[in-house]
């Protein structure tokens, strides 16, 4: 998305303000609240584009990797998972609020592209910015005058200059969860998935990324196995968990470990979150084991 956008000018006396203001309102009410939208539409969009990119079966860690029916499929997941969110219905367009049909234009570009059956009609704009883990949420009445004059081979035209002004901004420059894996040296990536097993992978994981929170979804990505907790729970001495503790390493739940975590001092880290950490000290192995996180006898001998 552009660095520098122009204010809008959606204010009282617009001729857009009215509808545009109700339909924003409503989109705002029906995901919670102003708050709750700033929290569930980023995770939402992460989630749209991660799907697609596959990293764990495909190797590809970003976006510019994918091919071009894959770029387009985002657009289609971002519609329905946004509907989907907003117990929106489908409508002559992609779907309807208050009574108006509404298009949902989604780019990881600079730009929408404005089909004809959308004129004068309004749109919700989305933007997810991946180089730097910005997301957009806008709302427009796609008049001519705020399109371009050009249009594409099948007659889209996209938002001209001027025409940025006459968007409403629900969210703008709004952070959102950078792909886990991009930011990974890609030796590391390597090193994780070469494991042969849900555990030799979740360890490698949990080895190589200590100290850092790893969301949920990766976990499970990793595992890529149906009962993915399963391969970070004790088992017997052969889960990951197991494996680790040899190695004087614990991990942690953010849900059930948050007291633990803030005494050894460790990132923050959300209910959906685990997180891992060397229990290099006596002393931190003792508060550990009182948690219920002993390490094994054998390196506890060594330490």
């Amino acid at each position: 998305m552009k660095r520098k956008l122009p204010p809008s000018c959606i204010c009282p006396g617009h001729s857009d303000h009215a509808l545009l203001s109700a339909l924003a309102q409503e989109i705002t009410t029906r995901s919670g609240g102003a708050i709750e939208l700033a929290e569930c539409f980023p995770a939402m969009l992460r989630e749209c584009i991660d799907n697609v990119i596959m990293t764990p079966k495909t190797g590809r860690r970003s976006y510019e990797e994918l091919e071009k029916t894959e770029k387009t499929y985002i657009g289609t997941r971002v519609e329905i998972e946004l509907r989907a969110m907003l117990r929106l219905p489908k409508g002559r367009l992609d779907t309807k609020i208050l009574g108006h049909d509404v298009d949902i234009k989604h780019t990881m570009g600079s730009n929408w592209m404005i089909p004809t059956e959308a004129i004068d009609q309004p749109c919700i704009l989305v933007a997810a910015d991946e180089p730097r883990a910005r997301c957009y949420l806008g709302l427009i009445v796609a008049r001519m005058d705020y399109l371009t004059a050009g249009q594409n081979k099948d007659a889209k035209r996209s938002i001209s200059a001027e025409g940025f002004c006459h968007i409403l901004w629900l969210l703008c420059d709004q952070p959102y969860p950078a792909n886990f894996w991009r930011i990974l040296p890609e030796e590391t990536v390597a090193r994780i998935f070469d494991g042969d097993s849900g555990n030799a992978r979740m360890a490698g994981l949990f080895r190589a990324l200590q100290g850092r929170p790893i969301p949920r979804d990766v976990v499970e990505a990793v595992a890529a196995q149906k009962d993915f907790m399963r391969r970070i729970r004790s088992d017997g001495g052969h889960g990951t968990r197991d494996l680790l503790a040899r190695e004087g390493i614990v991990i942690l739940e953010g849900r059930k470990d948050a007291q633990l975590i803030r005494a050894l001092g460790l990132s923050h880290c959300s209910r959906s979150e685990f997180i891992s950490a060397s229990l290099s000290t006596s002393a931190e192995q003792r508060l550990a084991a009182s948690a219920g996180h002993p390490i094994c006898e054998d390196f506890s001998d060594r330490a």
